[in-house]
């Protein structure tokens, strides 16, 4: 008989740890239950009047060899299921001025810096040299491998904006896995060897400049997944949010989920979950200190308004994103969809997301659609992008639980995580699984060594271990 496997969510580690058991073994019966009416999580793609935006853009690039391998073989170079080459490019607006990111050591980044201020980033990068912070916070982190004056003009009012609190609250441990290895150091390394044509073996993924990225979005990659999912007899259960474990001493044997309003009762040898840690333990019969823990376990929101524009005043941009580094705006960055793929958008308009994040339930989140959308036309027309009759059309989507973030109780996380290996058939894997701020490709190698444990017997532990060291993957 076959054994029962449900799967909690399916994002990208959903998806991924459900084709790779039933391509793997015919001995499992995959259910996935998820919660939205459709696939990919994080990195869906919704379809507004034929235009499409992600939730954030996903660039689909990573070192791992069984991930880019993977990707080639769902979406294959033909027809409309096509992965397309894109030269990443990205700024920072900063004073009204656009300078490149990462920051490179062209004539124009100096220009807009000036003389005065360029000596002064050169100067305070040496200080940071020779006279080393401890690294006890995300502020200290990013001076010493920046600068001080370099971080107050382009690291320390765009933290605070996406986590909502001071770089100095917060732990370094989210610059060594977002910027790992990259420094000042790193990008003289990258601008010599782009001068004299000399090819890195591995490079930093901020200092990518190409990346792939399917036709129709991240969500189509999800999407041909899903597919595959069910012509492999597997079974995704729309609408239907799990929120109770049925338990035996430290072995789940079903979950309840709830859709259309009824509470509906399934099976299971096996749980993959990839629902946040603090849904998950509110719904096991967890100890009350673990409770404690995971419920103060704090999540960053998000809100992504794209525009659909008659144009925009950038004159030949082409960058996929710029990042909003002004502390008189609450936006935090705009994505240009035209640039990511031109058959994201119909009709040849301009499609633009721009990016806000919150607090489920703070001011932010609970404004209108009407008076959101009024606060984004003041903000892109005060600072240039758009004059006050551009906008045709928006779409607004808010999403719960994007950023896991690193304070709280996050420094008690691993006795949830010794709880959550105690009970022999659950695997927490992805972002919110982990509460680690992963990407895309993180959370499908998670879901590789989940599906490797399950079939090969051997120690769950080794499934925490991906995105926390910072050489992992993309160093």
């Amino acid at each position: 008989m076959k054994k029962k496997v449900v799967i909690i969510g399916a994002g990208p580690a959903g998806l991924t740890s459900a084709y790779e058991l039933l391509n793997k073994s015919k001995d499992y019966d995959v259910t996935i239950l998820e919660s939205d009416k459709i696939c990919g999580g994080l990195s869906k793609t919704i379809d507004y009047k034929g235009n499409k935006m992600d939730i954030g853009g996903h660039r689909f690039f990573s070192q791992s060899r069984q991930v880019n391998l993977w990707w080639n073989n769902i979406l294959p170079y033909k027809d409309d299921n096509v992965m397309l080459k894109k030269d990443r490019h990205s700024s920072i607006l900063f004073e009204n001025k656009f300078f490149d990111y990462p920051i490179t050591l062209k004539r124009d980044t100096f220009k807009n810096l000036g003389f005065i201020t360029s000596c002064k980033i050169i100067f305070s990068y040496l200080k940071s040299c020779i006279f080393k912070r401890r690294e006890s916070n995300l502020e200290n982190f990013y001076i010493n491998r920046f600068g001080k004056r370099l971080y107050k003009m382009f690291f320390e009012n765009y933290t605070e904006k996406l986590w909502g609190i001071h770089p100095k609250k917060l732990s370094s441990k989210w610059g060594s896995q977002r910027v790992k290895g990259l420094s000042i150091r790193k990008v003289i390394k990258d601008a010599l060897c782009r001068l004299f044509h000399i090819k890195e073996k591995k490079k930093e993924t901020s200092l990518i400049t190409s990346f792939m990225y399917p036709k129709y979005g991240s969500g189509q990659m999800w999407s041909a997944i899903a597919d595959k999912i069910s012509l492999a007899d597997g079974k995704i259960i729309y609408g239907a949010k799990a929120h109770k474990f049925m338990m035996d001493n430290n072995h789940i044997t079903s979950v309840i989920y709830q859709k259309d309003g009824k509470n509906v009762k399934i099976d299971a040898d096996i749980v993959i979950s990839s629902m946040s840690i603090k849904d998950l333990i509110c719904s096991l019969k967890a100890p009350k200190n673990i409770k404690n823990i995971a419920n103060n376990l704090i999540y960053r929101d998000y809100i992504i308004i794209s525009l659909y524009l008659k144009k925009i005043n950038i004159k030949d941009v082409k960058d996929n994103w710029i990042y909003i580094n002004n502390s008189d705006v609450d936006m935090c960055r705009i994505q240009l969809w035209n640039n990511w793929s031109k058959y994201l958008v119909k009709d040849g308009g301009f499609w633009v997301g721009v990016e806000y994040f919150c607090n489920y339930n703070d001011d932010m989140w609970k404004k209108s659609d009407k008076d959101f959308l009024s606060k984004v036309k003041k903000e892109m027309i005060y600072l240039g992008f758009i004059d006050k009759d551009d906008v045709i059309d928006y779409h607004i989507k808010r999403v719960q639980k994007a950023y896991p973030t690193y304070y709280g109780m996050y420094d008690k996380i691993d006795d949830v995580k010794k709880y959550i290996d105690s009970i022999d058939n659950l695997y927490s894997i992805g972002r919110n699984g982990q509460h680690n701020y992963n990407n895309m490709d993180h959370s499908m190698i998670s879901a590789f060594k989940a599906v490797d444990i399950i079939l090969n017997s051997k120690n769950k532990s080794d499934i925490w271990n991906v995105n926390i060291d910072k050489s992992y993957n993309e160093k």
